[in-house]
């Protein structure tokens, strides 16, 4: 009888922890709303829906060199028939002056349209899954005049859009605010609610939250969301539709604000550190709230998982908040023996969960979650950047925001395969080019260790092309930056804000300079713990623009532009290496490189002659191949404005107290594909866009993994045309010191002088047979690297990034074939067709092969070899299996790989 009373009094507390946990769950709710979804794009005329009336575009060509002076001007027109006085409201949270906060008119435009109605039937419509970017599986545009051209990716971004859901809301959450949080939506959002206009964002990059508390009905609702994106509004691809994750929160009407809390460390040492929280609370009720806050940190594991009891716990509060109003509470607390956040190359990141609870007459009502890490940044005119008090030299790259063949669609993992191959290479920070990312970016660089500077702008008022947000800037600017570092500050990743990327206004002298104070201001109210900035590729050391910046943010300036002989016939912007000019004009500044290089290659392709410089600009009779859109790999061509990653190299030894560089680009990335705008893509990533390693990626490891004993050799050694030809050998290594050998016999020792970033044996006469080179480090063997003569095509191999993935309907694995001789050696020029196919429990979404110029669409499952190599995406499905992948190619032997789901 004893151990029956003392189980039933187990199972009671049992039950009671689990009412209790199951009560908690429900204080706040984040549900996804990524499924269910019916899309509709118009092949006509569009609605009159507009937000606004856009200018009538004269000028279509987007065939301009990248540093273009900015022209364009003027806004768009508010017409009698635009939504504006409806969207703007939503940007209220975001201004501080209330003065000029919008006021919402009376009526409800758009509530006898069909498809805002609960009862219109779009059973006709596609059915889609986000993130969804429309345009991306769709056929390239090849024309010459194309309505999209190769600027923005020739894909059909532009047009008006539909997404439509259904709402089910229980009586028990009439009682709540229940929000819609939008990641991200491409563009000129505006959404409805039962036919009433709820809001919207126009700018297609920034996260926003709409309230539907006052359009929510029990039972369904009827969801419907129209996306306006414009031809000629960007100089990339900027992907099209509900690109981001979508959710919906539930909450009790008194909680902590959308993005309300701000946590900031100081006066850090291994024994202690100050812990400043600020926290806003919104109460959207009738009534006064008397409410109690308390905030607890919890240590984080490597999973972003709570372990363990709280590590220290903020001293609660007691608040009134009054009806319809927000209160904010600061509060510090010192923290000890704290665990830093740590950037790469160390591979512990020490993160903390700081868990706010507001509680009502001694219930909770809301609880939420803010990560943070615990670090110090400092930014000195001389040593540049310290993380931790330990300097860390600037390994940058910027990175655009498309996943390659899947588009702006984000996607968890191709982003975090991105930047592990950047790891591997020696990379340690991004730049963001050149706008807010997906928020789970920004969680990979906290887990990951990669330093980042957050940017909003490619332009402000002076445009670039016709119809980008230089028409919505007056508008939307203050909210667009708030909301930006609001969503983003709590990231220890981020180390800068960029709020322009070589804006127009740096023409304008004093007038410019006053917006960019402007702007400058607004950045750092929001958060004035970290520098501000924004990139400069005109103004000068002696003009009033550098001076409302925190850090000197040079786009290729440093190196010098168009300054070189081989560059003096081109025309643009021309400078002379000006790292010294800044520095002595602001010693009191740090200066780091935000571009550098955007040297162009195309992966596995080479053109002859070799330039016997060590940079000149490509074109069609130097470096470039105009019938296959091609650059040469020898990796010493440029676009008109940039410079060889060696001539980089030079100007920032030369100046060491330059912090380091941020190199255009990356990845390859869909649009701007200069110098051949008939093509779809990049040119300037150190990997192309298939994610296929450039060679260019081992002379960046050879520089930023000094450590590291690796050596490369390029060119391929399969020229049957260049037999007793001169083909020029360049050697990437991490070592002093290489000798190469032909078949066996020396070619010649060489030491690599200072100031000089490859060897080059530039008068080799190609014979067939096995390139071999040998390096040493201190006299020492290091590392060696050899190519062979391939023979004709014989077979393909397959294999995955990983065999293993989760059944989740998301991850994915990536699948190179690769075509390869009897021997297994890559013919380095195969451009085989090869057939994708898949059984079990997956799909291909994509393939690809890196050629800019190839412009089958993305959705092909058959793709023609590039050099070799080529890529088919493999998505698993939601339940558990295999996933086999065949590859065929008429003539070759065929391949086969399974992926095991879990």
């Amino acid at each position: 009888m004893y151990i029956n009373q003392r189980f039933l009094r187990l199972a009671a507390c049992l039950l009671l922890a689990a009412l209790s946990a199951a009560s908690n769950a429900q204080i706040r709710q984040r549900i996804s709303l990524n499924d269910g979804w019916k899309f509709m794009r118009y092949d006509t005329e569009p609605d009159k829906l507009i937000y606004d009336e856009r200018p009538v575009v004269t000028d279509k060509n987007d065939n301009k060199v990248a540093d273009t002076r900015a022209a364009e001007s003027g806004v768009a027109i508010t017409s009698k028939d635009a939504l504006k006085a409806w969207i703007l409201p939503t940007a209220n949270d975001f201004i501080k002056d209330a003065s000029k906060h919008h006021q919402r008119p009376q009526n409800d435009p758009g509530k006898d349209f069909p498809f805002v109605q609960n009862n219109f039937n779009d059973a006709q419509w596609q059915s889609v899954t986000l993130p969804h970017d429309w345009a991306i599986d769709k056929p390239f545009y090849k024309e010459e005049n194309a309505i999209v051209g190769g600027g923005m990716g020739r894909l059909p971004i532009q047009g008006v859009a539909w997404y439509r859901r259904k709402l089910n809301i229980s009586s028990a959450d009439l009682n709540k605010s229940i929000y819609l949080d939008i990641d991200g939506a491409m563009s000129y959002a505006m959404v409805w609610l039962n036919g009433k206009l709820v809001g919207g964002w126009p700018y297609g990059y920034n996260s926003f939250r709409l309230d539907l508390t006052p359009y929510i009905k029990q039972g369904e609702n009827q969801l419907a969301i129209r996306l306006d994106n414009p031809a000629n509004s960007s100089r990339w691809y900027p992907g099209a539709g509900l690109y981001r994750n979508v959710w919906l929160t539930k909450v009790d009407p008194v909680h902590v604000a959308q993005w309300g809390t701000f946590v900031s460390t100081k006066n850090i040492s291994t024994s202690a550190a100050t812990v400043d929280l600020s926290v806003c609370v919104t109460n959207t009720s009738t009534t006064d709230q008397r409410l109690k806050v308390s905030t607890d940190i919890y240590s984080l594991n490597n999973s972003f998982v709570k372990t363990g009891n709280a590590t220290a716990s903020f001293q609660s509060t007691d608040i009134t908040v009054k009806a319809g109003e927000k209160q904010t509470i600061e509060k510090s607390i010192l923290l000890n023996n704290p665990k830093l956040w740590q950037p790469l190359p160390a591979k512990d990141r020490n993160m903390y969960v700081a868990v706010t609870r507001v509680y009502r007459n001694g219930k909770i009502i809301d609880e939420y979650e803010t990560r943070f890490g615990i670090r110090t940044l400092q930014f000195d005119p001389v040593k540049g950047l310290s993380v931790n008090g330990k300097p860390v030299r600037i390994q940058g790259v910027n990175q655009h925001h498309d996943l390659g063949a899947l588009g702006a669609a984000f996607n968890v993992r191709a982003a975090e395969r991105q930047l592990e191959m950047l790891r591997d290479m020696g990379c340690n920070a991004i730049r963001l080019a050149h706008n807010p990312p997906a928020p789970e970016l920004l969680d990979l660089a906290d887990r990951m260790g990669f330093l980042v500077i957050d940017e909003v702008f490619d332009c402000w008022e002076r445009g670039k092309t016709p119809l980008d947000f230089h028409l919505i800037f007056s508008d939307w600017h203050e909210a667009d930056i708030r909301s930006f570092i609001r969503r983003d500050r709590n990231h220890p990743s981020v180390m800068a804000w960029s709020f322009g990327n070589e804006v127009g206004e740096q023409y304008t002298s004093d007038e410019g300079a006053a917006l960019a104070k402007q702007l400058h201001d607004i950045v750092r109210d929001e958060d004035s713990t970290r520098p501000a900035t924004a990139s400069m590729n005109y103004a000068k050391p002696d003009m009033p623009f550098p001076k409302q910046v925190d850090i000197i943010s040079l786009n290729y300036q440093g190196e010098g532009i168009r300054d070189a002989p081989a560059y003096s016939h081109l025309k643009g912007i021309r400078t002379s290496p000006l790292y010294p000019a800044f520095q002595k004009q602001f010693s009191n500044k740090m200066i780091v490189s935000s571009e550098t290089a955007s040297a162009l290659s195309t992966r596995g392709t080479y053109i002859f002659p070799v330039t016997d410089g060590i940079s000149a600009p490509v074109s069609d009779s130097t470096g470039g191949d105009p019938v296959n859109k091609a650059v040469s790999a020898y990796d010493l061509y440029s676009a008109a404005f940039g410079a060889s990653p060696d001539k980089v190299f030079f100007a920032q030894d030369h100046n060491p107290y330059v912090a380091g560089e941020f190199v255009w680009s990356g990845w390859d990335y869909i649009g701007e594909p200069t110098p051949y705008y008939s093509a779809r893509s990049s040119y300037s990533g150190i990997i192309d866009l298939a994610g296929f390693k450039k060679d260019r990626f081992y002379l960046y490891q050879s520089r930023w993994c000094p450590e590291l004993a690796m050596a490369h050799i390029l060119p391929h050694w399969t020229w049957p045309n260049r037999i007793g030809k001169i083909t020029p050998v360049h050697v990437y290594s991490s070592g002093d010191e290489a000798e190469l050998f032909l078949n066996g016999k020396s070619l010649g020792r060489k030491k690599r002088g200072q100031y000089e970033y490859r060897f080059r044996w530039d008068e080799v006469v190609y014979e067939p047979g096995t390139l071999k080179v040998i390096t040493y480090r201190n006299g020492k063997k290091w590392a060696t690297d050899e190519v062979k003569t391939a023979g004709a095509a014989y077979k393909l191999l397959l294999t995955a990034d990983r065999k293993n993935t989760n059944a989740n309907g998301k991850d994915l694995s990536f699948i190179t074939v690769c075509v390869v001789d009897k021997n297994g050696v890559v013919v380095p020029e195969a451009g085989n067709s090869i057939k994708f196919e898949v059984s079990g429990a997956g799909e291909i979404v994509a393939t690809d092969n890196g050629d800019p110029a190839n412009l089958v669409s993305f959705a092909s499952k058959e793709r023609a070899a590039y050099s070799g190599y080529a890529l088919a995406i493999v998505k698993a499905n939601a339940k558990a299996g295999t996933i086999k992948v065949k590859a065929s190619a008429e003539g070759l032997q065929s391949a086969e790989i399974v992926v095991t789901t879990k």
